[in-house]
């Protein structure tokens, strides 16, 4: 089969869907790989360089669409380029199903087959096909980069000759993939870095980074911000009305904004209003990374950079990951791959469409002639759900009580039973064996007692650490062993090497566990 890629048809993009590393990486799954002429030229990639590793360059999009089963892309496709779809060909790009209706229902009429990038879970498993983080991650990067270009100072405090330079202070508004990209190269930059947003749990993440998180003053702030698929959900109006109050006090002080805060499907919320920007010292800037649903700022215009009365630059470009094509086309196009190898499970060139599969069924938008979009929750969400929605019923104290107590006689009975069971076994192995023999035996067999309710009575989380100090006691083994090694006849030689060795692996293997958990604990 082959899978191919077209030149981008979106002005200003500069992506490519498949590089040179990629396309070798498709031909091992057993994929022939075809490109557009001039597909990779604003990315960095020559036609030549696709030629070297075997890839077929076409002349035209009606070429390639003619001669390839796979069509890989990065921005939606036109309504041309789904006209030329047949029912036995598979397309992967970005989507946007919700935002496209008449395009899903002209892929339906097509028969084609359309993997949505955009659509894929996010799901543990998924994570190496998440091209929306990987795009995101690149704009949080960029945008940091663009506001230091657009910045008249430094980013990080500096005492010269010529005189005392403070920091920039920055405000990261939103704490996703693309939040948590602005604060990290913020931060490398030597700034001063704030960070906000509506779920409360990733206040740890934030300041693990180095940053500080922006709390509120709300006494009913939310506790639980976050919405399926990992992102955040929409606020209160009195929440609302506390964050804005918050940015207003702290504005004065802030030299950059980076807002990121976007809910898909929806018009990105208003946060930093008109008298936030007028707030600003001259010079300052705000990028609004969610410039393309209307902007979080109410001065933002998309695709432009303005500056506002007071001096503040209000950057609102839609692009910033096609800024940086190289590095964009090759983490998409590694996505696309990571896709590829899901639906070619054999590695032989053999797109399997498995619908059972979470990521797939969640990512296809279109099989077969049918609309499968919205796809049903991933399994193990539902799952989750479903053991969320089976919370065991409370018990009264008088149930509770009488539960407990019942647990207790059965616990009682089944201790009795084995000590009983016990106590006849060595009543009658008494009976029989000779007094020396039983001397060893009870001492044995108490040594297996305690040390069975000893090891059976901490938790499990503690087990390797209690093992890795205690395996000591294996010493007292090996002095026993060496004592009865010249004892006797060659069984009681034999058994004794044997518990020299074993009880020789327990005390170099405990060692080893107590040396890597303090390994844990000590800076390289």
């Amino acid at each position: 089969m082959f899978i191919g890629s077209p030149r981008e048809r979106f002005e200003g993009e500069a992506r490519v869907a498949m590089t040179p590393d990629s396309a070798t990486q498709l031909q091992k799954l057993g994929y022939h790989c075809a490109i557009e002429t001039g597909a990779g030229k604003l990315a960095g990639f020559s036609d030549d360089a696709y030629r070297a590793v075997g890839v077929t360059v076409v002349d035209s999009i009606d070429a390639l669409y003619a001669s390839v089963d796979v069509i890989a892309q990065v921005r939606p496709p036109e309504a041309n380029d789904l006209a030329r779809l047949s029912a036995s060909k598979t397309l992967i790009s970005f989507f946007y199903p919700a935002q496209n209706k008449e395009l899903l229902e002209q892929a339906k009429t097509t028969g084609a087959n359309v993997v949505a990038m955009d659509m894929v879970p996010r799901i543990s498993r998924a994570q190496k096909m998440d091209a929306l983080s990987s795009m995101a991650n690149i704009a949080g990067y960029r945008a940091v980069i663009e506001a230091g270009n657009n910045f008249g100072r430094f980013f990080t405090g500096q005492v010269t000759a010529a005189g005392k330079i403070p920091p920039a202070k920055v405000l990261v508004i939103g704490a996703g993939v693309a939040g948590l990209a602005a604060v990290g190269t913020s931060i490398s930059l030597g700034a001063i870095t704030y960070a906000f947003d509506v779920r409360p749990e990733v206040a740890e993440q934030i300041e693990s980074m180095g940053a500080e998180f922006v709390f509120l003053d709300f006494k009913e702030q939310q506790q639980d911000g976050a919405a399926t698929g990992g992102y955040a959900s929409p606020s209160s109006p009195e929440f609302r009305e506390a964050q804005l109050k918050k940015f207003r006090e702290i504005a004065p002080d802030i030299d950059i904004v980076v807002s990121t805060a976007l809910i898909p499907g929806r018009d990105a919320p208003k946060l930093w209003l008109a008298d936030m920007v007028a707030a600003m010292k001259p010079g300052s800037v705000v990028v609004d990374l969610a410039a393309e649903r209307g902007g979080n700022c109410d001065l933002t215009v998309p695709d432009q950079k303005i500056v506002s009365e007071n001096g503040v630059t209000v950057i609102g470009y839609t692009d910033f990951p096609s800024r940086m094509a190289a590095q964009a086309s090759t983490l998409y196009s590694t996505n696309i791959r990571h896709m590829m190898t899901d639906l070619t499970p054999k590695k032989d060139g053999v797109l399997v469409h498995n619908m059972e599969d979470d990521v797939i069924r969640g990512a296809t938008v279109a099989f077969q002639g049918e609309i499968t979009y919205p796809p049903p929750p991933p399994k193990i969400q539902a799952i989750a759900a479903q053991k969320r929605q089976e919370k065991p019923k409370e018990l009264t104290p008088e149930e509770r009580r009488a539960a407990e107590a019942s647990a207790f006689k059965s616990a009682t009975r089944q201790q009795v039973g084995l000590l009983v069971v016990g106590g006849v076994l060595m009543a009658l192995i008494g009976a029989y064996a000779p007094s020396a023999f039983m001397g060893h035996f009870i001492v044995f067999a108490l040594s297996c007692f305690v040390g069975f309710q000893v090891i059976w009575g901490v938790s499990h989380s503690l087990h390797t650490p209690l093992m890795a100090v205690t395996n000591a006691i294996s010493g007292i083994i090996i002095i026993g062993a060496l004592l009865q090694v010249t004892a006797g006849g060659w069984l009681v030689t034999a058994l004794a090497a044997v518990s020299v060795a074993i009880a020789t692996i327990n005390i170099v293997g405990g060692f080893m566990v107590t040396r890597r958990m303090l390994n844990m604990f000590q800076k390289s």
